[in-house]
């Protein structure tokens, strides 16, 4: 699997977990070159507080584009240690 951004592979994993129609992909196969720290949050009912990070590539921003449950709730523990995409990056 690869997430991709303006033309750019974000994170690839032949190991992610599906849940809710998203692919979580290993914190570890995020390329951090183009992740920036964001203080937006987020909760969900079953799995917890979301935090987020902004993917930066070629000059270009996407706000809040990637999320994490840093600390999920038991019933999502599949998901601790993973990072999923949204706001146009393209997961195939």
């Amino acid at each position: 699997m690869q997430a991709v951004w303006n033309n750019t592979v974000i994170a690839e994993s032949d190991d992610t977990v599906l849940v809710e129609g998203n692919h979580y992909f290993p914190e570890s196969s995020l390329k951090r070159e183009f992740i920036l720290f964001s203080n937006h949050k987020t909760t969900c009912s079953w799995k917890g507080q979301a935090s987020y990070y902004t993917l930066n590539v070629n000059g270009e921003v996407n706000t809040d584009a990637v999320w994490y449950y840093a600390d999920p709730k038991p019933e999502a523990a599949q998901i601790r240690g993973r990072v999923a995409f949204w706001k146009g990056v393209k997961v195939s």
